[in-house]
């Protein structure tokens, strides 16, 4: 199955082409805080373009749902949405903490163990979520306090990796191992679960645990003629 993927879900941008084998055929990636709307369709462009293909040639887009960024997560599922509708193929996402998960597993990064991933979601709360020791989902991906997490936590659970580790360590038992702190979600290992996936999804959708921090003032609204 040759498909795109897409992730703009945290503070990396980032598109990947694989081929029928799933070997990735095209990767490009940009750190980046913000935005991410203006670098994703370049990025696609020069990706398809170093994979020597064309666009009517994809059979699937996939895209990373969140948790993550308000706006970063639905800018590649709109761009996914837009792609699949215009050549007519099928959709696939996945929650960004698997996508994670999957590179972790791949890099080695869980000693072949089982692990959980805490990604820092600001306000003293953390993404989390639990992980066999081959990356597939255990629980989660939840919003919770350090200490929620940590009492959540299953005792063979020693590695705790991301952004959000160390938070976690601090309220949990003492001898477990943090690391990674810098791992996100990329397209490449995205790319790689969506050629495994049998199905497609019938709406891709943004996967948010919190709600925006924007809300409308009350008594504001402009009365409509």
């Amino acid at each position: 199955m040759r498909l795109l993927a897409l992730d703009t879900s945290m503070s990396n941008c980032s598109a990947a082409v694989a081929s029928e084998t799933g070997e990735i055929l095209a990767y490009r990636q940009a750190a980046m805080a913000r935005g991410h709307a203006e670098a994703l369709m370049p990025m696609i462009e020069a990706a398809m373009t170093d994979a020597g293909l064309a666009f009517a040639n994809l059979d699937r887009v996939a895209a990373t749902t969140g948790p993550g960024s308000f706006t970063g997560v639905r800018i590649a599922i709109a761009a996914a949405r837009g792609l699949g509708l215009a050549m007519g193929v099928e959709l696939w996402g996945t929650d960004s903490l698997s996508v994670m998960a999957a590179r972790a597993v791949e890099d080695g990064l869980n000693d072949a163990a089982p692990f959980a991933i805490a990604i820092d979601a600001r306000r003293d709360s953390l993404y989390f979520a639990t992980f066999e020791a081959d990356g597939a989902l255990r629980a989660g991906p939840t919003l919770l306090h350090p200490d929620e997490a940590a009492a959540s936590l299953p005792e063979d659970i020693r590695v705790v990796l991301g952004s959000g580790a160390e938070a976690l360590a601090k309220a949990a038992k003492p001898d477990l191992v943090t690391a990674a702190p810098e791992l996100q979600p990329d397209a490449a290992a995205l790319a790689k679960l969506a050629g495994k996936a049998s199905e497609p999804i019938t709406s891709l959708k943004p996967f948010y645990l919190r709600p925006p921090d924007a809300k409308p003032q009350v008594g504001k609204a402009v009365e409509r003629l």
